[in-house]
């Protein structure tokens, strides 16, 4: 089976759970950039949770079904339609051969995770079909998709009617909250500027993709006074460099802070502030440009808590569509 692109939407790629393994010699993990949504849409049709998917960004692709499929959209609230009519969110439904899959306005969140009865069937690079655009690397020839593409769909009978229930649809909140661990170079800033740095309302920046999203609207950093390191560039926020953890939040100049993501470089000269955990990184991917957010300051066994607890929740994804 394929399925036919009409219309792209403004930034459809090909997804599954990433290829870790690769980010210390430069290639980052990719992958969904809310992945706890892609594997409930896979769940939902009956695929392996790290199965490819669609990922749309603000706007759906409009596809042609060339065979009968099951299908589940989750994560932003972006409509989906079966020849106009719509369908359910967070739940699997029919789509006939020569039906054509599309969207609606995005109502909520910002990325859409589309998933198909059989999954996408692009080829496994460097063990993963996730799509790494900066490097054209995996997914569908390393791009995002383009119409008249023909995009390959594997072997897999799915069920319609399977639901993710609604206690377990997790999504961010008003102003979203994002749980950070103080780093090694928290010492940088000012005793008043840390506390600052967590009292502060920020929002999304319009440069946010990928590669990281950066937040404004809160108060400069106050740093530390320091020689300048042998290595390191003259300004405030330059170290000699180091490795980026995922999830690493820099503050270039001590103004916006930049939290990493999916597709971020694996080091550079900027200090980072901390990392914010594991667990959250998923809501980082449905905030929306604007978007109020706060960072809230956690130990390491709050850190770690925290992804037991996003842990339970796939498990209660896994036994709701079992």
């Amino acid at each position: 089976m394929v399925i036919n692109v009409v219309k792209p939407g403004l930034s459809t790629t090909v997804q599954d759970l990433g290829r870790p393994g690769y980010y210390h010699i430069g290639i980052p993990t990719s992958g969904g950039m809310d992945m706890l949504s892609l594997a409930a849409a896979n769940l939902a049709v009956g695929n392996p949770a790290g199965a490819a998917v669609l990922e749309a960004v603000f706007m759906g692709p409009e596809l042609e079904f060339t065979a009968d499929a099951v299908v589940a959209v989750t994560g932003a609230d972006l409509p989906p339609k079966v020849n106009g009519v719509e369908q359910p969110g967070w739940e699997s439904f029919p789509v006939k051969k020569g039906q054509v899959l599309s969207f609606g306005f995005l109502k909520a969140g910002a990325r859409a995770y589309i998933a198909v009865s059989g999954g996408i069937d692009v080829p496994v690079v460097l063990g993963s079909r996730s799509t790494y655009t900066l490097g054209a690397l995996g997914g569908f020839h390393g791009r995002k998709l383009q119409a008249g593409d023909v995009l390959p769909v594997g072997a897999g009978a799915g069920k319609a009617g399977r639901s993710v229930p609604a206690a377990l649809r997790r999504m961010p909140g008003s102003p979203a909250e994002l749980r950070m661990l103080p780093g090694l170079y928290w010492h940088r800033i000012t005793e008043a500027a840390g506390k600052g740095f967590f009292e502060d309302t920020w929002k999304v920046a319009p440069e946010a993709d990928r590669i990281g999203y950066r937040f404004k609207a809160g108060h400069p950093l106050e740093f530390v006074p320091r020689e300048q390191p042998f290595g390191a560039g003259s300004d405030p926020s330059n170290i000699v460099d180091a490795c980026y953890p995922y999830g690493s939040v820099q503050v270039p100049g001590g103004t916006e802070p930049i939290v990493l993501h999916r597709d971020a470089v694996s080091g550079g000269g900027y200090f980072m502030l901390g990392t914010v955990v594991s667990a959250d990184m998923d809501l980082i991917g449905q905030l929306q440009p604007h978007m109020p957010t706060r960072f809230v300051k956690v130990t390491m066994e709050q850190a770690l808590q925290a992804r037991h607890d996003r842990k339970a929740v796939l498990d209660g994804i896994t036994s709701a569509l079992a």
